[in-house]
């Protein structure tokens, strides 16, 4: 018998607690534990990004990081992003972008691409089309071919530059 471990972690702003067996996921906690199941498990090795997230301000994939690595750090989901949007909007900007620009399809690889390009414009807040091609190469879509998540992207720079 596995004995399972206590783990506390602010998700999205909020206070979580949990008892996880060691070898559990931070994805399968956020999705089984949580019932946060926008964060999405694809190819589970880290190859397509579809579970990234963002770990005290840094993308990771939660794929890859077990829940007890995560014990007293701070997780924000895709559920979590709108509330990063500033003045009460409904949507982050970033969300918005890929409504305005369709920059998705079926929506299976969304959740990945919009924690990657919080990162993006946190840390560039005007990137080139070539700058988001290299911060998104991580990060797999079998739908859309990039072109539209690419001006979703210089879309929501454009805002966000625009209501800093």
């Amino acid at each position: 018998m596995i004995s399972k471990r206590p783990i506390k972690l602010i998700v999205n702003g909020k206070p979580c607690e949990g008892f996880v067996e060691p070898r559990l996921s931070l994805a399968d906690f956020l999705r089984d534990h949580l019932g946060l199941t926008g964060t999405h498990l694809g190819c589970e090795q880290g190859i397509c990004g579809s579970c990234t997230i963002l770990f005290n301000g840094e993308t990771v994939r939660s794929c890859l990081l077990l829940a007890v690595q995560a014990n007293r750090g701070e997780v924000v989901t895709v559920e979590g992003l709108a509330g990063l949007a500033k003045d009460g909007e409904p949507l982050h900007p970033i969300q918005q972008g890929f409504l305005e620009q369709l920059g998705f399809q079926c929506g299976f690889c969304t959740p990945g691409f919009l924690m990657t390009v919080y990162e993006l414009l946190s840390e560039k807040p005007s990137p080139s089309e070539a700058e988001i091609r290299e911060h998104l190469s991580g990060n797999l879509c079998r739908c859309t071919g990039y072109q539209n998540i690419v001006a979703a992207v210089l879309w929501a720079a454009e805002h966000l530059r625009k209501t800093s």
